[in-house]
């Protein structure tokens, strides 16, 4: 169910993406491609419904985030706490062996 919230998390945060880009902070934007007379929708109507859907995409992740948090697998230790099974992953997780080293200057040779 974890990975489910994730996918729709990252889903939902793409389309959150995409409808800010199409905006225009100047007023323009997709609703400038709309100014002939006879049209689907108003400028203005467009520019509403592309605020709506940036207000409505930031509250689902908000409510999606929040839910994805609650949800997250657990499981009980040996203090008899509970520890989510990423954390123990994370924790448990080996540190490299061969990390490369920035070569360091020798003031020695001036």
């Amino acid at each position: 169910m974890y990975i489910l919230f994730s996918i729709v998390i990252l889903v939902v945060s793409v389309l959150l993406g995409l409808i800010v880009l199409v905006q225009n902070p100047k007023g323009g934007g997709l609703a400038a491609n709309f100014s002939g007379g006879s049209q689907f929708m108003g400028v203005r109507q467009t520019a509403d419904m592309l605020e709506k859907l940036t207000w409505g995409f930031g509250v689902g992740i908000l409510i999606l985030s929040l839910a994805a948090a609650t949800i997250i697998p657990r499981q009980v230790n040996t203090d008899g706490q509970e520890d989510s099974q990423l954390k123990n992953k994370i924790e448990n997780t080996a540190a490299p062996v061969n990390l490369p080293t920035a070569p360091t200057q020798d003031n020695s040779k001036k």
